[in-house]
């Protein structure tokens, strides 16, 4: 190689190091922990699902939303105490999930609902879901169902 090209050629190399890296290194470090839903009985119109989202990135993301087999729709919602009585509504802007944070959806705050589901929620049985995030795209967890009066560990 001449001279002349040697501190072009480690420049050019270099670049492409940078733009290898970032193209490697994903777009958000999501964990889902602990996705369990209730029983339900057999003409239940919705079923509640909950989980953990641990976000061990340096950006934060957003839970848009989810989709599932298991039910004609899923909807992201939120039960809150406003003015003494207990009210739910649903997040149609989605859930943020801060950098090195998490969203915990439990019972009495944040939840999944899956609404008109196709069949009973059997205790001790599994089923998925695919939640979609803004950054992070589409991610797969598998649901474990618990009990009728089943609560957060």
């Amino acid at each position: 190689m001449h001279k002349t090209h040697a501190p072009r050629f480690a420049i050019a190399a270099a670049l492409l190091l940078a733009v290898a890296g970032a193209l490697a290194t994903p777009k958000a470090s999501l964990r889902v922990q602990d996705a369990w839903a209730r029983a339900t009985p057999p003409v239940a119109p919705v079923a509640g699902g909950f989980l953990t989202v641990v976000n061990d990135g340096d950006k934060p993301d957003v839970l848009l939303g989810a989709e599932s087999d298991l039910s004609q729709r899923v909807e992201l919602h939120e039960m809150r105490m406003d003015d003494g009585m207990m009210r739910m509504r649903e997040l149609t802007d989605g859930l943020p999930v801060p950098a090195r944070g998490k969203v915990v959806l439990a019972p009495g705050g944040y939840h999944l609902m899956f609404i008109k589901p196709k069949r009973a929620l059997v205790e001790g049985e599994r089923f998925t879901a695919t939640l979609r995030f803004r950054d992070a795209g589409k991610v797969s967890v598998t649901f474990t169902v618990r009990g009728m009066g089943a609560g957060a560990h």
